[in-house]
């Protein structure tokens, strides 16, 4: 059973790097399976794995393929000139057979199997974790469509297999004189009881957000690969830490993660950029300010849970299950 393969170290899997596929241009598949080719801990569609890179420097990649039983896990990655180190060091440093640690699976973009009509829509390299949600829905026979946008047809990951179904609309910018998708046309044309996901870069994610802005909330789903807010580095306040018996003052320029760490208190904690979920904790009392792009405006309200690593508070003290 997949759910009894325990991490090797510290919540990761030391998996090796067993093939690497070119899928668009300046765009690679990389797969990763344990040296046994034993089974792996779960992933479903939207899911995500960190990759901690021998440079010391860990990413969040979407799974391309997803399921209960995997052996292997399968992540693309876009070479980006700007890249701060990650994408980069993938595409120039990597080779078949190096050795790797794995967070295994966490999914902040989960899809709603059995909606009456899912419409997906993709930009670039965000095509990752919808081409694997494309396979689910037609696994279980589901109503879907993709609008699928890039630069040009060079840049469009799965081509091949996504142009065999007729619910794929392509738009390729530059056969379009240059002009972007029309997100906000799209979804004025929509039965009001689909379910609306959409990746891709912060424009198409803005766009997609204003056009859907009066749906219901529980019917649109985004993923950011990148921070949608800038993380609050005001500090000025107090951290009780419950379950540690600890108080601490969070000063300017600091996060409350990095405070609690700097405390010798160990919590999950992956991207830091509030874009990941690991580090996701319980508000016993207090008002965060949220800055992570996963939790919903309900869930802000709420404010049940915060992220430590990028979010501070609007109140003097909080107390935080930890």
């Amino acid at each position: 059973m997949t759910e009894n393969i325990p991490p090797s170290d510290a919540g990761t899997l030391d998996l090796l790097l067993t093939c690497i596929r070119m899928a668009a241009r300046d765009t690679n598949l990389y797969t990763f399976a344990r040296a046994d080719r034993g089974a792996l801990p779960a992933g479903e569609p939207g899911s995500h794995i960190g990759v901690i890179l021998p440079n010391g420097i860990e990413r969040q990649y979407s799974l391309v393929q997803a399921g209960s039983e995997l052996t292997e896990y399968t992540v693309g990655v876009k070479r980006d000139a700007n890249s701060r180190g990650g994408s980069l060091f993938m595409h120039d440093q990597l080779r078949v057979g190096s050795s790797l640690k794995i967070v295994p699976p966490r999914n902040n973009f989960p899809l709603t199997e059995n909606a009456d009509h899912v419409v997906l829509v993709a930009g670039g390299i965000g095509i990752t974790p919808i081409y694997c949600m494309i396979q689910r829905l037609i696994e279980k026979g589901r109503s879907w469509e993709l609008y699928y946008s890039c630069r040009s047809r060079m840049d469009a990951a799965f081509l091949d297999v996504l142009s065999r179904y007729s619910q794929v609309h392509f738009h390729f910018d530059d056969e379009e004189a240059g002009r972007f998708l029309n997100i906000a046309g799209i979804v004025e044309k929509l039965p009001k009881n689909a379910h609306l996901y959409c990746c891709g870069p912060a424009p198409m994610l803005a766009a997609f957000e204003a056009a859907t802005a009066h749906w219901k909330p529980e019917q649109v789903h985004v993923e950011y690969f990148t921070p949608k807010f800038a993380a609050a580095q005001e500090g000025g306040f107090v951290v009780e830490l419950a379950r540690s018996k600890r108080e601490l003052t969070v000063p300017t320029g600091k996060s409350i993660l990095q405070c609690v760490r700097e405390a010798g208190i160990q919590v999950p904690h992956s991207c830091e950029e509030g874009v990941c979920g690991a580090c996701e904790t319980r508000v016993i009392s207090g008002q965060p300010d949220h800055r992570d792009t996963i939790l919903t405006e309900q869930e802000r309200k709420e404010s049940a849970t915060m992220m430590i690593c990028c979010s501070g508070s609007k109140s003097p003290r909080l107390v935080l299950d930890i």
